[in-house]
């Protein structure tokens, strides 16, 4: 997607080019999706936007939906078992429709935020994307996905009022909407839009905090780290 650079990152000149993030973990109890990218009528139409499809440009193409992505990695969109949502805007939860046996994790927080008539009318919230009849596992907090440590789910509010971030083997830390991109935390810049800033700020402190543990943190919407990824990281 492509939007004003200030969007992103207040106070930035110019437009912003970024990526649309989903990450896939093999677990040996299953694959998980950690968000699912953009709804497939976004390929045609920015109609199921509403107000919010003004300020962003979308490039997408079959290939670039999840079913596509996962195909291409020749996986079957039917054998991933959890779809995780860092939260429910259009951009993180679109594709959850391609995954038909995924339950979905979610914050409750989310999940009742996401239900606002207010904002479901402005488009970032869109429940065509997450009431799709799966199974859902709604939780309050930190949640141990599987048990075993290797995949933690933890409260990132701020960005909306239930994100949250995974963090994976203790080593990475896929951030979700936390934090947009590198920019924005090295600058400790909000970004235009945030449900609460204070909080929100809190989780940069967070997150600085967390690489300062050595753990890598993986935007979701940054162009110059995403170059330098490659298909695992």
């Amino acid at each position: 997607m492509t939007s004003d650079a200030s969007f992103m990152v207040r106070g930035q000149p110019g437009r912003m080019r970024f990526p649309v993030a989903a990450f896939l973990i093999e677990h040996r109890d299953g694959l998980v999706l950690f968000d699912s990218g953009m709804h497939a009528e976004l390929l045609t139409s920015k109609d199921r936007l509403r107000a919010v499809g003004s300020i962003f440009d979308i490039e997408l193409t079959e290939e670039g939906l999840v079913r596509g992505q996962l195909a291409a990695l020749g996986v079957d969109p039917a054998d991933v078992t959890v779809a995780v949502a860092s939260h429910l805007h259009y951009d993180h939860c679109g594709g959850l429709g391609q995954l038909p046996n995924a339950r979905v994790v979610v914050q409750q927080a989310e999940w009742d935020a996401a239900h606002d008539p207010e904002a479901v009318e402005l488009g970032g919230y869109n429940p065509d994307d997450f009431e799709v009849g799966h199974d859902r596992q709604l939780l309050d907090g930190d949640h141990d996905l599987f048990g075993d440590g290797s995949l933690v789910l933890q409260s990132s509010a701020g960005h909306t009022a239930g994100h949250q971030s995974l963090l994976v083997d203790g080593r990475v830390l896929l951030v979700g909407d936390a934090c947009y991109c590198r920019l924005a935390l090295d600058t400790d810049t909000l970004p235009a839009f945030t449900f609460d800033a204070e909080r929100q700020r809190k989780g940069f402190a967070w997150l600085r905090h967390q690489e300062a543990a050595g753990v890598r943190v993986v935007f979701s919407h940054d162009a110059p780290q995403w170059a330098t990824l490659g298909p695992t990281i």
